[in-house]
């Protein structure tokens, strides 16, 4: 499999397989998951970084525990539409995960995912930094999936 548009990414996965959707940090992955019919996503988990085996190790056993079909992989974009050195990285944790795991992949463009998750944890949660610090990357993941499923319908 390689990397698909994400519009192409319906005919490449099974029917009611829920999808995965991540947020790549520089010290941690953040994970959300869809539901069956790609209607909701939610926030699921936050892997911290390791090795890059131990990293996919613990993402294929959350996917293998939801039976997920493909996954959806935020691409930060710079806000003048180009592509800068984290989506470089982002682009070579798909194209290095597809080398030990044949799944669809898609990317979707996650401008403003981090602030936007930020603010609401500010303005309507009131949480704490270092709660927020917890819960931004794993709820980014899920704004991001959530984003592409909509895209989708």
């Amino acid at each position: 499999m390689a990397v698909l548009d994400l519009l192409d990414l319906p005919a490449a996965t099974a029917r009611f397989a829920p999808v995965m959707g991540l947020d790549l940090g520089t010290k941690t992955i953040g994970v959300a998951v869809s539901d069956a019919s790609w209607m909701i996503a939610s926030p699921m988990e936050l892997i911290r970084k390791t090795k890059f085996t131990d990293d996919l190790k613990a993402l294929f056993k959350l996917m293998d525990s939801r039976e997920a079909g493909a996954i959806i992989i935020g691409l930060p974009v710079n806000m003048d539409g180009t592509e800068g050195a984290r989506c470089q990285s982002s682009r070579a944790f798909a194209r290095n995960l597809l080398r030990i795991k044949d799944i669809p992949i898609a990317f979707w463009d996650e401008r403003l995912s981090s602030a936007a998750v930020n603010r609401f944890l500010i303005d309507e949660a009131d949480t704490t930094r270092a709660r927020r610090a917890e819960l931004v990357d794993k709820m980014a993941a899920a704004y991001i999936l959530q984003g592409a499923l909509d895209r989708l319908r």
